[in-house]
């Protein structure tokens, strides 16, 4: 977002918007179809090695599985392991669905991994057996589309904070995502990767389908994009709004993030 700013200045006062308040739920994104049987499309833990145990699915990425109760991704099915949380208690995988999964010592999908292919069964090696905190489907890039419904979820609309909000509450499973979401005042784009941090999401520098990219550098406001493809070369592509188009729709290839890159920040949901 260039050269415009998240609240109204009168006389002098910067007046922020007036939001409600979104209280932050724990529950899953991908909880619905969590029912503890690996089924196609799934990828799927297993409490013991080779398979054996009870059994936690999966239908898509997750950064961070949580640490307890209630709160946590748990093994679903009935078997040795039933009801524990998946983090850091995993043994066995098994990917069926159609992209390769990689699985990180680390939330945020930082750490050592484990790339399994479309299909593999196995164990995880010695660094991430019962040492497992997040893991992440790749490839998967979105064809770009100018979708945006014009809404505000608390930020002016045809800004690109107000259509990051819109793709976080459409496609990144978070409906009441808003200016006020997880404690956090979110304002300018400038301040989005603070206020992740706040609100106790991944941010880090590594670029995923879906994740929100952040430039809290240039400008005076900053800007936000939605990252739709992502490239063998580390590079990736976005979508956004009020950058090169003055509060419309706009697209961008093979960008890259990093302290004098294009963007500094990757937010994950």
């Amino acid at each position: 977002m260039k050269n415009i700013r998240t609240t109204l200045t009168v006389a002098g006062t910067a007046l922020a918007m007036a939001v409600p308040l979104v209280v932050a739920t724990s529950v899953p994104a991908f909880a619905a179809g969590r029912d503890g049987v690996c089924e196609s499309g799934e990828f799927c833990y297993y409490y013991n090695s080779d398979n054996a145990g009870s059994v936690s699915d999966f239908a898509g990425s997750v950064s961070n599985y949580g640490s307890t109760q209630p709160d946590c991704y748990e093994f679903k099915s009935a078997g040795s392991g039933q009801g524990l949380c998946v983090k850091n208690n995993a043994a066995s995988v098994w990917n069926r669905s159609a992209r390769t999964v990689r699985v990180y010592y680390n939330s945020g999908y930082e750490g050592a991994y484990q790339d399994f292919a479309p299909g593999a069964k196995g164990n995880l090696n010695t660094t991430l057996k019962n040492n497992d905190a997040s893991h992440l489907f790749l490839g998967g890039n979105q064809t770009p589309v100018d979708d945006y419904d014009g809404s505000s979820h608390g930020f002016y609309a045809g800004q690109c904070t107000a259509f990051a909000a819109f793709r976080i509450a459409t496609r990144l499973g978070v409906p009441g995502f808003g200016n006020s979401w997880g404690d956090a005042h979110w304002g300018n784009a400038n301040t989005w990767d603070d206020a992740a941090r706040t609100a106790g999401l991944p941010v880090n520098t590594t670029p995923t389908v879906g994740s929100i990219a952040v430039n809290d550098v240039s400008g005076t406001y900053g800007h936000v994009a939605y990252v739709n493809a992502v490239h063998s070369d580390g590079s990736f592509d976005v979508e956004e709004y009020n950058y090169n188009n003055p509060t419309a729709y706009g697209t961008r290839s093979h960008v890259r993030v990093g302290a004098q890159a294009e963007f500094q920040w990757m937010i994950h949901f």
